[in-house]
């Protein structure tokens, strides 16, 4: 009989804690039930959304190989629009800023070279989109901004790229020690194989002794 009652009385307390709380228990449940569909909804869909990104960049990169510029930067630009999130974007960005920038059309590669960068997931993509972006700025005569992007860590694996454009910017400011300086770091970083190197030798000459 006691132990019925001791139950009872646990049962009592228990409906009251219920009757004061419950509809908080039901809250919290229900909160964590839709989080964990909402996490499994946006794993799904950041799947989903890079598997069409990589679709498309293949696409893209295909239509480079072609030389085929107008799909290149119509596909490029899809990604970038609908697919910013996704590690494609960046690399897309960077693309689309090359085919610009060789096209004369600094203006948007350049925005793009900042979307590159904005986006970069990839140190290697952020540091080429750095690069090209120094070069955008060399070009508008920017020398100082220029210098500042080349100026940013970066691997040893890009030093020789990085010396080589920062030659080219002292050598335009008449900087003509620092520019042999830079120069000389170019073709100690550069590979053998590298076709930049003799160009670089033939600006190291130029500049004299």
């Amino acid at each position: 009989m006691a132990l019925d009652l001791e139950e009872q009385e646990q049962l009592d307390e228990f409906k009251a804690w219920w009757r004061q709380n419950g509809k908080w228990v039901i809250a919290g449940v229900a909160a964590f039930l839709i989080v964990a569909g909402s996490v499994r909804g946006w794993h799904y869909w950041t799947a989903k959304q890079a598997t069409q990104a990589s679709q498309l960049f293949e696409q893209a990169m295909q239509a480079v190989a072609a030389n085929d510029v107008k799909a290149a930067k119509e596909i490029t630009g899809q990604i970038m629009e609908n697919y910013p999130r996704t590690a494609y974007s960046a690399p897309a960005a960077w693309l689309a800023g090359r085919i610009n920038y060789d096209a004369g059309d600094f203006k948007s590669a350049k925005a793009q070279f900042e979307y590159a960068l904005d986006h970069a997931r990839d140190s290697g993509v952020e540091q080429l989109a750095r690069l090209r972006l120094a070069a955008v700025l060399f070009d508008e005569k920017d020398y100082d901004g220029a210098l500042k992007q080349l100026a940013e860590k970066h691997d040893a694996a890009y030093e020789g790229l990085y010396a080589q454009l920062k030659g080219d910017v002292f050598s335009a400011q008449g900087k003509t020690n620092e520019a042999r300086e830079a120069y000389r770091l170019a073709l100690d970083k550069l590979d053998d194989k590298s076709p930049l190197k003799p160009l670089v030798e033939i600006k190291l000459d130029g500049l004299g002794s």
